[in-house]
């Protein structure tokens, strides 16, 4: 029995895993990074969280989704000790991306690094549609 699945994919890594995956009802979305539309990595952690939300909400309007969709979030930041110092900033940036105050569940890991060494965040979510 095989599952009926909806995919997005783009970006330099397409061939290798999906931008967004629906199943049924929900809505799978890989981890954003704070790189901008550009291509540009902003130096500061809350510059990229801005980033990471602006292309989170580019792969859910893929599936005709808004952040009003989203349930679970997971931000991995490569160092927890600058999330918690900038913790008012990051916050608020991430209250503007929902447009108030977020109603989804929320985890937040510090890895050793990200895909790029410049970047400091990811953030991943799952959506129901």
């Amino acid at each position: 029995m095989s599952i009926e699945k909806k995919l997005y994919r783009s970006g330099p890594f397409a061939d290798f895993f999906a931008q967004g995956t629906q199943v049924g009802n929900v809505l799978y979305l890989a981890g954003q990074v704070g790189v901008d539309a550009t291509g540009k990595t902003p130096d500061s952690l809350s510059e990229q969280v801005d980033a990471a939300y602006a292309n989170l909400k580019r792969v859910l309007a893929e599936f005709g989704a808004s952040m009003d969709n989203i349930v679970d979030e997971t931000f991995f930041v490569t160092d927890m000790s600058a999330l918690l110092g900038n913790v008012e900033e990051i916050y608020a940036a991430r209250e503007k991306a929902y447009g108030g105050k977020p109603e989804v569940c929320q985890t937040v890991v510090q890895v050793v690094a990200l895909v790029q060494p410049e970047l400091k965040i990811e953030i991943k979510c799952i959506a129901h549609l």
